[in-house]
């Protein structure tokens, strides 16, 4: 899988994927999201020379396991499943409501807001759905840094470098005596850092290879390498994406 990887980002990087746009498929043209895997970052060139930053994601089809909606479970959604899992590893709950819809294995469920259009278990949400320069906000858990001292989880100065300092990095004080006696609330100190869920929004498609199932994202994404991300179209107030 990491060479497989790094085979992709580096033929990215030498433009040997063609930049195509499949357009918008009568399915593709109503979905809003869809889960992609980490590849990577790299690099590419624009006509002009400039060097432009981009993330690579590879985004398989997520088959419909199950459409929700309000008469049978009180809200309309469609859920999806990605992870592809040895059929022998799932739990018996799961692969029973796998093969019930007729998917592959898979070991992750989530739900995306129902489409506008009739679709059923067994369709699958791919890259087609986006279109070149399309900008989309992509959500996932970010790395993980464990427990971390104030200087690097708040980027506190810390103390002074020199001979006979003790409090080179150490918080200092947090808070004052008789009056309030107490720490206040949200005060900035040691603890864990990193695996939070963010999403960075507004970012633009640069590249989409369909036949490889390949994003190309300009800019940074949340999370590490071989990371699951939820990649969704823009929604502009009014509903229109």
């Amino acid at each position: 899988m990491v060479e497989r990887g790094r085979s992709i980002l580096l033929a990215v990087k030498q433009k040997r994927l063609s930049p195509r746009s499949m357009g918008t498929s009568a399915m593709g043209s109503v979905m809003s999201g869809i889960m992609a895997r980490k590849l990577g970052m790299t690099r590419i060139f624009a006509e002009d020379g400039r060097a432009i930053p981009v993330t690579v994601l590879e985004a398989a089809p997520n088959p419909v396991v199950q459409v929700k909606t309000p008469e049978t479970d009180g809200y309309s959604a469609v859920q999806v499943g990605y992870w592809p899992k040895k059929e022998s590893r799932l739990r018996k709950p799961l692969k029973g409501h796998l093969e019930k819809a007729g998917v592959s294995s898979v070991s992750r469920l989530i739900e995306f807001p129902a489409p506008e259009e009739d679709i059923k278990a067994g369709d699958a949400f791919t890259v087609s759905m986006f279109v070149l320069g399309e900008k989309v906000n992509v959500t996932g858990l970010t790395k993980g840094k464990g427990f971390q001292g104030v200087v690097k989880r708040h980027n506190f100065h810390g103390g002074d470098e020199t001979h006979g300092c003790h409090a080179k990095r150490i918080p200092g004080s947090i808070g004052q005596c008789a009056t309030p006696g107490r720490v206040w609330k949200n005060k900035k100190m040691p603890g864990q850092t990193g695996n939070t869920r963010r999403t960075v929004k507004n970012l633009e498609i640069i590249q989409i290879d369909v036949e490889k199932n390949l994003l190309v994202i300009k800019g940074a994404v949340p999370g590490a390498k071989n990371g699951y991300l939820m990649v969704r179209k823009q929604i502009r107030r009014g509903g229109e994406s």
